[in-house]
C-alpha cells in the first residue's frame, strides 16, 4: 500500500468518521473536519494528497471550500463526496475545480480506489522514486532494493517515501509522525524508531538508512 494523507471534510460526524476509519484501515493517514472553517484551517496548515470534501458544510461552504484549496499553492486532490448526485450536480462541482465527484450512497471500495488514483495523480511525489539502488513504484505500491522485492506494511512503506523523496536531507521524527501518520498520533509515541527498525531490517545490508546527527533519519 502506498502512503497516502488524506483530510476528510463532512458535517456528518457519523459519516465522517465511519470513512476516515475505513480509510485508516487501508493504510492511510486520514484527519477529519466537520466544517468548512476548520477544513479550510487543516488544508492550509498542513498537505493533504487527497480532500474528501462534502458540499453543503456549515460555517463555509463545500463550494466556497473547494474554490480556496484551487486557487492557492495547495496542490491536494479534491473528490467531492454528496448526496447532491444529478448530472448538473456533478458538473457545477467538477467546474469548481473538484477533481472527481462521488455520490453518496457509495460503495467504500469504489472511494477507496478513487482516493488512490487521485493521489497518484498527485504532483508532490512522482510515480516512481528511486535512491540509490531503491526503487519504489507508488503505482504498483512496490518497493525494490537491488531488484530484490522488499514487502512492507503501509506505514513502513510511508517512513520510506518521506526519506526517499527528501533527497538526502535528514528528515525528523515528528516530520515523520505528520506525514505517514495522522493529527491523532501521540507525539511521545515510539511508532517512528520502531518502524525505522523495521525497515532497517527488512532493506538489508548495508544499512540505508541513517541516524542524522541532532536528531531525524536520512538515506545519503
Amino acid at each position: 500500500m502506498e502512503s497516502v494523507r488524506v483530510l476528510i471534510v463532512e458535517d456528518n460526524s457519523v459519516v465522517a468518521d465511519a470513512v476516515a476509519e475505513g480509510l485508516r484501515y487501508q493504510g492511510m493517514a486520514v484527519d477529519v473536519a466537520y466544517d468548512g472553517s476548520t477544513g479550510l484551517d487543516k488544508a492550509t496548515a498542513n498537505t493533504y494528497d487527497v480532500v474528501v470534501l462534502d458540499r453543503d458544510l456549515p460555517l463555509l461552504h463545500g463550494d466556497a471550500l473547494c474554490q480556496r484549496i484551487v486557487d492557492s499553492p495547495n496542490t491536494s486532490r479534491i473528490l467531492m463526496l454528496t448526496a447532491a448526485a444529478l448530472v448538473d450536480d456533478r458538473v457545477e462541482g467538477l467546474n469548481l475545480g473538484a477533481d472527481d465527484y462521488l455520490a453518496n450512497p457509495f460503495d467504500f471500495s469504489e472511494l477507496v480506489a478513487r482516493v488512490r488514483a487521485l493521489a497518484r495523480r498527485s504532483p508532490s511525489t512522482p510515480p516512481v522514486l528511486t535512491r540509490g539502488d531503491l526503487i519504489i513504484d507508488r503505482t504498483r505500491r512496490a518497493v525494490t532494493r537491488a531488484g530484490r522485492p522488499v514487502p512492507l506494511a503501509p506505514k513502513e512503506l510511508g517512513v520510506l517515501e518521506a526519506l526517499v523523496s527528501a533527497d538526502g536531507a535528514p528528515v525528523t521524527a515528528e516530520q515523520l509522525l505528520e506525514q505517514v501518520w495522522d493529527e491523532h498520533a501521540d507525539p511521545f509515541t515510539n511508532a517512528v524508531p520502531v518502524t525505522v527498525m523495521r525497515l532497517r531490517r527488512k532493506l538489508g545490508a548495508p544499512p540505508v538508512i541513517e541516524t542524522a546527527i541532532g536528531g531525524g533519519y536520512r538515506i545519503p
